[in-house]
């Protein structure tokens, strides 16, 4: 931590700088005063604390959306889906099939619009790890089955392995749990933040 007059010579150290190269030469840096590397660093931060949690907001509340519209459209196709994964017991996949779509979609609207952002992060999380054991457990008892992620039709997905579903679903849950853990780091230094002030 610089002291009070170490940044008033430093200030004067850059002034007379100024002065001497008023002939339009550039300064000489050489002598402890920072180069422009601090303005590319500050916007590095921000956009690591402001763009990119963004964008992967809005990515996956693109998904999750996009994901629901099919199934809340045709709920028994979905419903068949569910069924193909033989892990629910029969009385929970009609249950499964009306109200999951939904939940996609109350949850990527709410990732979009930037509303209830912690729960809406956790849940989305939740069901993304659901989603990916799922797809590992049905993979190590070897079925090849229709994911039913995005669209419930049989014949659109027949050209999708197991393996490629798991591809595709790690990458949307590492981008979830970045997201969590974004937001999760920030309510933390806002808390630790306020506690400080509060001292």
């Amino acid at each position: 931590m610089k002291t009070r007059f170490e940044r008033e010579d430093q200030k004067e150290k850059r002034m007379k700088h100024l002065h001497e190269n008023a002939d339009g030469s550039l300064p000489d840096y050489s002598q402890g005063i920072h180069a422009p590397d601090h303005e590319s660093g500050k916007n590095r931060r921000w956009y690591q604390a402001k763009v990119l949690p963004f964008v992967v907001r809005l990515i996956l509340g693109g998904v999750f959306i996009y994901a629901s519209v099919d199934k809340i459209l045709h709920p028994a196709s979905f419903a068949e889906a569910v069924y193909n994964y033989k892990i629910l017991p029969d009385a929970l996949i009609n249950l499964t099939a009306i109200i999951l779509p939904w939940l996609e979609l109350l949850l990527g609207i709410f990732l979009v619009l930037g509303v209830w952002l912690p729960g809406a992060a956790l849940l989305c999380n939740l069901l993304l790890v659901t989603f990916f054991v799922a797809l590992i457990f049905n993979l190590a008892r070897g079925l090849d089955i229709h994911c039913g992620c995005f669209t419930t039709s049989q014949e659109a997905a027949l050209n999708l392995c197991m393996c490629l579903y798991m591809i595709r679903d790690g990458i949307f849950l590492l981008l979830g749990l970045y997201l969590f853990s974004h937001i999760l780091f920030r309510k933390r230094r806002v808390f630790n933040a306020i506690i400080k002030d509060q001292l």
